[in-house]
Formats: C-alpha cells, structure tokens, sequence
C-alpha cells in the first residue's frame, strides 16, 4: 500500500513537471520559428514535434539495451494511436473548432499515411531489421528536408500580420529564448522519464502483463508531453501547432522512434501488436487524413476520436 501511495505521488509530480516544462517549450519554440519567418505549423511539425518526441525514442532506446524490444514496437504504435484518438481529440474538444490554413492534402497528410503503411509493411513479417531502420531514416530526412525547404505562403492575413509584427520586434534573437528551450526540453525529459517509470511500476504493482503496458501505459506516458504541449498551444489560440505537433511527432515516431533503436539490435513485433494494435493505428492515421480534408477539425470530431480511443483502450483490457 504504501509502495502504491509512493508510485503515485511520483506519478502527480512527474506529470507537473511535464506540463509546466511543456508550456515552456512551446513558448519558446514558437519565438525561435518566427525569428527565423517560419510559420507556426511548420514550428509545429519541427521543433516542437522532435522535442516532444525525445521521451518515446530516449525509452525505446533503453528498451533494446534491457533485451525488451517487443516494448518499441508497442511504443510507437500506442502513442500514434494516443496522438491522434485522443491528444488530437481533447486538443478539438477544448478548442471547440481547430482551423488549419495551410494545404496539408498536398504534401503532409499523403507523408503521414505513407510513413503509417510503409512502416506496417515493414513489421509484417515478424521482425525489424537494419536495412528497414535505415529506409526509415531516409523517410525522416526527406520529410525535414521537404518542410524546411518548402515555400508555402500562410495564407491566413491575420496571422500573417501578427508574424511581420512580432519580428519587427525582434530584431536579434535572444539567448535566453534559446536556454528556455534547452531547459525546458531537459526537463520534459526527466518528466517523461519518471512519469513512465511510475506508470509501469503501477501497472506491475496492479499486475498488468508487459505488452499491454507497452501499447497503453508507456505510449500514454511517452505521449503526455504532446498532450501538454497542444493543449497549451490549443489554450493560447495556435491550434496549427497542435495539429502539427501531432502530425510531425507520428511521423517522427514511425520512422525514428522505430527506426533508431534498430540500430542497438533487431526488433521482435509481437502477434498481438499485428492483430490489433496495428490495425488500429491505420485506422487512426485514415481517420486524420479525412477529417482535416475541409482545413477544420470540430469538437464532435473530436468526440468521434475520443470514442474510438475508448474502444482501443476497452479491448485492451477485455472490457468490451
């Protein structure tokens, strides 16, 4: 009892310094993006997106080293999961409507869905080899190289204006932006760090068995800083952040987060991941590519995803 009282002391705190570290980081982020003229979507699919990433590829990592790979596999397929079913849902619900202005169907939605079936194409067989991290990695660099290059105009006047005002005030950028960002970032880490440690020692203190652990309470606690940072963003009136930060960090997922700890050993994928998790993570992924068709995301659509997570989240536990 007293170990459990423990753990979940550990669990508030940890989840605190996420939140509060997130909040940070976004901020910013964002002044760093637009001292350097790029929009607040692309800031999201960049910076934001690989910052709040680092806990699933940091764990995932340490995963391989512990003779756990089954946990990697679960990781990225449970957190693109809980980014879209409900850290995108919860970010459409408290935002009521989230507007999107640029032209994701172009580009951005097809390299998603891409990445989402080039990657359960890849784990079909059982196993994840280097050869595959490596294209996985060749995925990631094309997609950076594609947003950091591209020349899309915002086409939203408002905040087109508020971007020129902003950076007609700042004229340099300012260091200690720069050490809020590092700062911040460290300490999104260590949250995440401690929050996964106290989640997966709940889960055994509630005997839980591990691959359940892995698609639910590690990708839960390993996406919490996605869900701090857009809804923060969402809160501030910047849904495109949100919307991107959940766009970039799954595509950073299936092709980093899958693809780097590869390199430490190769990756066991277990059946039930292939039955049901999988599954579920490409109907998640179509479910994105279709609601953002219209450039909006509503409240009830997000109700429709909260619903499907539920599900998921059911059928794990044999509740349904």
């Amino acid at each position: 009892m007293l170990e459990m009282l423990i753990w979940i002391a550990v669990f508030v705190a940890s989840l605190f310094v996420l939140i509060k570290a997130s909040g940070y980081f976004t901020d910013s982020a964002e002044k760093i993006g637009i001292f350097f003229g790029l929009p607040a979507f692309i800031v999201g699919v960049t910076i934001v997106a690989i910052g709040t990433s680092l806990p699933e590829l940091i764990s995932s990592i340490f995963a391989v080293l512990k003779n756990s790979s089954e946990i990697v596999v679960g990781n990225v397929v449970g957190s693109n999961i809980t980014n879209i079913l409900l850290i995108l849902a919860l970010a459409a619900i408290i935002g009521k409507k989230l507007k999107i202005t640029f032209e994701l169907i172009h580009v951005d939605l097809p390299i998603l869905v891409g990445s989402a079936f080039l990657f359960a194409a890849m784990i079909w067989d059982g196993v994840f080899t280097l050869p595959e991290a490596l294209l996985s990695i060749v995925g990631i660099i094309i997609y950076f190289l594609y947003t950091v290059n591209s020349e899309r105009e915002h086409k939203d006047a408002e905040i087109k204006k508020e971007m020129k005002e902003e950076l007609r005030k700042k004229k340099k950028l300012d260091i200690k932006t720069i050490a809020i960002l590092v700062v911040s970032a460290v300490f999104i880490f260590i949250g995440a760090k401690y929050t996964i440690e106290s989640v997966i020692k709940l889960s055994e203190i509630f005997n839980l068995g591990k691959e359940i652990i892995a698609v639910s309470a590690v990708a839960l606690g390993t996406s919490l800083p996605e869900l701090a940072v857009s809804i923060t963003a969402v809160r501030k009136g910047k849904p495109e952040i949100a919307v991107g930060n959940v766009l970039g960090s799954n595509i950073f997922n299936t092709f980093v987060v899958m693809g780097v700890p590869a390199f430490f050993g190769a990756l066991i994928i277990p059946q039930s991941i292939l039955t049901f998790g999988l599954p579920m993570m490409l109907i998640a992924t179509l479910l994105f590519f279709f609601i953002t068709q219209e450039k909006e995301i509503t409240k009830w659509e997000g109700y429709l995803l909260l619903l499907f997570y539920v599900f998921f989240i059911g059928k794990l536990f044999s509740l349904f």
